[in-house]
């Protein structure tokens, strides 16, 4: 969807209700309509679309959709109407019931929404399936990701551009000797990435590499498997 463009002129929602009509009535399903409509639209004028649909068909357009047709060709056009929200509730609940080590869904919506981005999709989540991203992940989620990203999906975390040179120093620190430890779901690790802002912990970041001189992404195999007493 990234490379497609909402058009200068919108036809009014109640002719876009109209024409998606059309494209799911009769023997065929008109394909090529319901893209040059939803793809075509931006989430405002989707969410629009969905309401006027429900209030002048008695049918949700979701539903709609999904009698009409199937596949992937049906989850890509859902996905398109779905608020940005309900699509990441979606995806995580998707991943969580289907949960495999290195899932890219629940890491990337724990880890690149913003506060408030992640907090609607938990409401979405919750309105969807009735439970909470939370009690899904710690059922699903297993081993060392589990402990990582409950406390992720459960936070709000401080989101202004204030750092705290000084603790991003001593974090960095910290994080340094869990990891030549290998003590890789330490509280102590849990607790700086669950908590901290993306601004301070991109200082810690820095601040790692500049004292240690390798990402925190790396581990230099020179640098000693406990390194707690470095100053």
């Amino acid at each position: 969807m990234a490379t497609l463009s909402v058009p200068a002129a919108v036809p009014a929602v109640a002719e876009d209700c109209e024409q998606l009509r059309k494209a799911f009535a009769g023997w065929g399903t008109n394909e090529r309509l319901i893209v040059s409509i939803l793809a075509h639209r931006d989430a405002a004028q989707r969410r629009a679309i969905r309401r006027a649909y429900a209030e002048a068909y008695g049918e949700e357009l979701l539903r709609a959709i999904g009698d009409e047709i199937h596949g992937k060709f049906e989850r890509a056009v859902a996905q398109w109407t779905l608020d940005p929200a309900e699509r990441d509730a979606e995806l995580a609940g998707e991943e969580a019931k289907k949960w495999q080590p290195g899932g890219r869904a629940l890491v990337e919506i724990a880890c690149a929404r913003t506060p408030a981005q992640l907090f609607a999709a938990r409401q979405a989540y919750h309105d969807r399936f009735k439970r909470s991203l939370e009690e899904d992940v710690a059922a699903h989620v297993t081993g060392e990701f589990r402990k990582l990203l409950v406390p992720l999906v459960s936070a709000y975390r401080y989101d202004g551009p204030e750092v705290n040179t000084s603790l991003a120093h001593s974090e960095a620190k910290i994080l340094n000797g869990k990891i030549n430890e290998k003590a890789y779901s330490d509280d102590e690790i849990i607790r700086i990435l669950t908590t901290r802002s993306k601004a301070q912990l991109l200082a810690t970041f820095n601040s790692y590499n500049d004292q240690f001189s390798h990402p925190i992404t790396k581990t230099s195999r020179k640098t000693p498997r406990t390194s707690s007493s470095q100053p």
